[in-house]
């Protein structure tokens, strides 16, 4: 008989939704805080050890979307906020973060670093891009581009960190999961 709960799918479901609990015990909505979250790295973890793709991108967002209504409803703009103006930039990211994640075919501490450097470099670039185009902040020219990159250098330093050190915690953690308890190793996410 196929049995309906899968382990490694929990143990994985799990460490993403604790990765957002983080996010919203510690705000870091304030510099010099800003930015530093674990969704970059849950993105990338996600990606790398769901074998399901739909999983791998779909429990990072939700986790996303679920800590963004709660913070928009109760910190932010204390009304209750499906989707914030611009959201489609970041969960897009976000899905590209899972997506590379996907790349990572052995899990080692080079692949993790390079996939957690990335990942902060991708949002950065696509973030503030967006960040450029849609908004009244910043001229619609090349001096206002480069003044908003340079204005968002504190974030992504932030989200860089983030990324090293709860991609090291994520996915050093689920290492040390399978070694005790091989069977997660073996069976499909």
């Amino acid at each position: 008989m196929k049995s309906i709960f899968n382990p490694r799918t929990g143990v994985l479901a799990a460490m993403i939704l604790m990765a957002g609990a983080w996010r919203l015990i510690f705000l870091g909505n304030n510099l010099p805080m800003a930015n530093f979250t674990p969704i970059g790295a849950m993105a990338l973890f996600g990606g790398c050890y769901f074998s399901d793709k739909w999983k791998a991108i779909l429990l990072p967002l939700v986790t996303l979307w679920l800590t963004d209504v709660i913070l928009n409803s109760f910190v932010y703009s204390h009304q209750l906020t499906f989707f914030y103006s611009g959201f489609y930039w970041n969960y897009g990211i976000f899905a590209l973060i899972a997506v590379m994640g996907t790349f990572i075919r052995k899990v080692s501490v080079k692949n993790v670093l390079v996939g957690s450097i990335s990942a902060a470099l991708l949002f950065w670039l696509i973030s503030d891009f967006g960040v450029w185009l849609g908004g009244t902040m910043y001229p619609k020219n090349v001096a206002g581009i480069i003044e908003c990159y340079a204005a968002a250098i504190p974030f992504l330093r932030n989200m860089l960190i983030s990324n090293l050190v709860f991609s090291a915690i994520m996915f050093g953690s689920f290492e040390l999961i399978k070694f005790k308890f091989p069977k997660l190793a073996t069976i499909k996410a």
